[in-house]
């Protein structure tokens, strides 16, 4: 396997509030960064904020505020917020930054250039919210006549105007291609069926640019000052643009052609990461992505989609200030599922926490080194090559905790088959031997939960190395009103 990885999140749009959604997809491509830097790679990891679009311009008009105070003030926010979750990103691109807008505009130049782009009037329905032209069966009826079911608030726009387009419809072949013969390359394989089903089924041009005297606010479009760039077309570029792709940096070569790259989206985003990008970088001959990641929706405990209008919502900041970080980050990683939607609420959470946490790894750290202190045992050294962590080399997560979950189980089970706190007063040494077992597999619990538990490792591994257990617990018992 190659050692050099580059790894990168979508960019959220800086005119809403981070959420369970987002905070999944950042703190599991953070968790990939953290497990292949452990392992000895060269890992590039990249988030940051999209911050052009019609919907940000309208909001800035709403608050009476400029379009750059709204998006410094939303790209902060999402910024702390990343900070907050302990993310150890390389870089933190904003599509407001003159090196993206270059790169996009350079994009845009060698994809007209290789005769991609072409110019025309057309007329279609348009979703705001999710920034995307809309056929028919992409919307329901509703109140107020056809609906994005993403974003059933907001109106279906009609747009009648003189656009560039990207040609997309010539690519049909080349991605039906690339998706035979890496078979793999959309994770998981029913997401892959499905983008190669919608391919199958004919592309459509996509418009690529909106009149600047409609909508002022995007990126200049090379040669015609009339236009500015539509947002998609421009956000795709800054996966290759904070690598420097368009004055030859040294690094693009590093981690997009000779690394493995690995795109981490929701469900949502399937369309463009897959298809739309894919077709992109075909047009300008670069290397396609190795590996684009699908996670589900989290919804409600009814598995009904978070809104508040339905009252099921649950902000990240109350985990957060309640429970950790760490939890949150657990949480991501085992309970909400790999690929499918899951069902959330704050009871499910705590469930999971005490149980788990509390009960689990907490208990069993306290009563290992609680025994072992008070017994005089000697304590065990950090034991060389003790991580390891496989199924997250094939980006599972539920697989990877519930694998430190069953040797938790074990390990739980064996002290009370041996009760090491009985055989002391009869057999010192035979409990000793057992008890400097149960450390040598603390090791491995601390050592596999790392890219995952950052600040819980650090706390188990202090507590071995002095052989006590930790001053306060690892996760403090909560009680919830119920």
């Amino acid at each position: 396997m190659t050692q050099n990885f580059y790894i990168t999140t979508t960019l959220p749009y800086v005119n809403g509030e981070p959420h369970l959604g987002f905070a999944t997809e950042i703190i599991r491509a953070d968790i990939l960064a953290r497990h292949f830097r452990t392992r000895g790679g060269k890992v590039f990891f990249n988030t940051g904020t999209d911050e052009h679009g019609q919907k940000l311009f309208l909001k800035a008009q709403e608050q009476g505020i400029s379009v750059k105070e709204l998006v410094d003030q939303g790209s902060q926010r999402f910024k702390d917020f990343a900070d907050t979750l302990n993310i150890s990103y390389d870089a933190f691109v904003r599509t407001t930054n003159k090196t993206h807008m270059r790169a996009a505009q350079k994009f845009w130049e060698v994809c007209d250039e290789n005769g991609y782009i072409y110019k025309k009037n057309y007329q279609t329905k348009y979703c705001i919210g999710c920034e995307l032209e809309k056929q028919d069966s992409d919307l329901e009826e509703g109140e107020q006549g056809l609906q994005c079911p993403i974003h059933p608030h907001m109106n279906i726009e009609i747009i009648d105007e003189e656009n560039y387009f990207f040609a997309f419809s010539k690519f049909e072949d080349q991605l039906l291609e690339l998706y035979a013969k890496d078979e793999g390359l959309v994770v998981p394989d029913f997401r892959q069926n499905e983008i190669e089903s919608f391919v199958k089924g004919g592309l459509q041009d996509f418009s690529i640019s909106r009149l600047k005297e409609k909508m002022s606010w995007g990126i200049p479009v090379p040669g015609d000052d009339e236009h500015v760039m539509y947002v998609w077309f421009d956000a795709l570029v800054n996966y290759i643009s904070i690598l420097g792709w368009d004055i030859g940096q040294s690094m693009f070569d590093l981690y997009w052609k000779e690394g493995e790259t690995f795109q981490i989206c929701g469900k949502d985003n399937l369309r463009q990461q897959s298809a739309m990008w894919q077709a992109m970088l075909i047009a300008v001959g670069l290397p396609h992505t190795d590996k684009v990641y699908i996670n589900g929706f989290i919804n409600g405990p009814d598995g009904k989609k978070m809104s508040k209008s339905l009252g099921n919502t649950v902000a990240v900041d109350y985990i957060l200030d309640i429970y950790g970080v760490d939890a949150l980050r657990y949480f991501t990683a085992r309970h909400v599922n790999n690929h499918e939607d899951t069902n959330f609420s704050i009871e499910i959470f705590h469930e999971a926490y005490q149980a788990n946490l509390v009960n689990g790894i907490g208990n069993l750290t306290n009563r290992i080194l609680q025994m072992s202190s008070s017994y005089g045992v000697e304590p065990v050294m950090r034991p060389e090559s003790q991580y390891n962590n496989e199924a997250l080399d094939s980006y599972d997560f539920n697989g990877m905790m519930n694998a430190v979950f069953k040797l938790v189980g074990e390990m739980d089970q064996f002290i009370t088959d041996e009760a090491p706190f009985k055989k002391v007063k009869t057999d010192p040494e035979a409990a000793a031997q057992d008890l400097q077992k149960l450390l040598g597999q603390l090791w491995q619990v601390a050592e596999m939960i790392k890219p995952v538990m950052p600040d819980t490792y650090i706390k188990m591994v202090d507590a071995l190395a002095k052989n006590e257990k930790p001053e306060e617990p690892l996760f403090p018992r909560i009680e919830i009103s119920k």
